[in-house]
């Protein structure tokens, strides 16, 4: 397979200066290299193509026998020399690769210190009753973070004795290996791991942090629970979590919320459900009764003929809406009881009562009724 121009690869025409082929190499490099495109499985071969026009074209005397002779100049027993690449032996053997190190070295960050990191967040988790979440409350927490030693104010280095520059690093933060690969020269830089990427370390450790600058320390903080809150719901306390390295921002306290169940209200959003017993006079006849909410008792006319199972509604006597503005709704839902022991004189009259509804009761009647009610269902009366 035929290669590609040196030129076309780099994309420089062929009046291009040393300065526009470098420029075009360190652009295509970084576009092509694998350890920064591992996602791209043509990276590998691109980059050699990059390499391998950048080694011929910024070199003089290489550049000049591939304008006069063409790839034909590299090629063995060619005009240009000996070997696949001339007088300059196998690919990867241009020069000392110095532009490639320096390419990546900046790619990873150079010779920068590791900057500013913040703090980890710290979770727990609280129980409300349901009123505390009804109303809102605030509640105090006690939990440990990771903190500045108290002893050294977080400088790692015991009082009175002085912050010299790490040894191993000099200074630095980082550790920079270097690989040497068919590829060329490239670079890994990591924290390193005596300065923790501090640059300085303490010449007398602390004695209570030994040398660290942090401990973990007994905290106590008190936090607004918001009014409707409910199980699941979180509060976040900004800065509550532990510190940053190297003067890092502290993360957050995320405090997820339970609640504990209503003796007799359910909760759906930020409304109630309450059911309402009533019994069947109260329910034929209507009635004035008296119903709880969150915040006392609650007068509520019952209408006469109301069924079982119907649901009527209280405006604005539900729970606060969370992060919003005003109030859900109190939902009765009305249960018609039977009752199950009856006194004389209630039998009496609910005997009464049934032969007044039911003068003919027999089974034969009931079964007519039935048929009665099945046929006006079918008619839709």
């Amino acid at each position: 397979m035929s290669k590609k121009d040196y030129y076309e690869v780099l994309g420089v025409d062929k009046n291009a200066s040393k300065d526009d082929i470098k420029k075009a190499f360190r652009k295509m490099a970084k576009k092509y290299h694998p350890d920064i495109n591992k996602d791209n499985p043509d990276a590998e071969e691109l980059f050699k193509e990059v390499n391998e026009a950048y080694q011929v074209l910024s070199d003089d005397e290489a550049r000049a026998k591939y304008d006069q002779f063409g790839h034909a100049a590299f090629e063995q027993g060619g005009p240009g020399g000996a070997g696949p690449f001339g007088d300059f032996g196998g690919f990867g053997g241009f020069g000392d690769f110095s532009d490639l190190f320096d390419l990546f070295d900046t790619f990873s960050g150079g010779r920068r210190r590791r900057g500013p990191t913040r703090g980890q967040d710290l979770g727990t988790t609280i129980e409300l009753t349901f009123e505390e979440a009804a109303f809102g409350t605030t509640k105090t927490i006690h939990y440990k973070r990771l903190d500045n030693c108290p002893k050294c104010n977080g400088n790692g280095a015991e009082p009175g004795t002085p912050i010299v520059q790490c040894p191993q690093c000099g200074g630095q933060g980082q550790i920079r290996q270097e690989i040497n690969t068919m590829f060329g020269r490239s670079v890994s830089l990591r924290p390193c791991p005596t300065c923790h990427g501090d640059g300085r370390i303490a010449k007398t450790p602390c004695s209570q942090c030994r040398g660290e600058g942090s401990t973990y320390q007994e905290e106590r903080k008190e936090i607004n629970i918001p009014a409707g809150i409910d199980t699941g719901n979180k509060v976040i306390v900004r800065g509550g979590g532990s510190k940053g390295e190297l003067g890092g921002p502290y993360g957050d306290l995320i405090v997820s919320i339970r609640v504990r169940p209503h003796e007799i209200f359910k909760r759906e959003g930020a409304n109630l459900l309450l059911e309402v017993p009533v019994s069947f006079a109260q329910a034929a006849l209507g009635d004035e009764i008296e119903v709880p909410t969150l915040e006392g008792r609650e007068t509520y006319k019952i209408p006469s003929g109301i069924q079982s199972g119907e649901t009527r509604r209280l405006r604005g006597k539900g729970l606060p809406i969370l992060k919003g503005s005003g109030k859900g709704d109190l939902i009765l839902t009305i249960k018609v009881t039977t009752p199950t022991r009856l006194s004389l004189e209630e039998r009496e009259l609910f005997e009464k009562l049934l032969k007044i509804q039911n003068p003919d009761s027999d089974s034969r009647s009931i079964f007519e009724n039935i048929k009665k009610n099945i046929f006006n269902k079918r008619q839709g009366k």
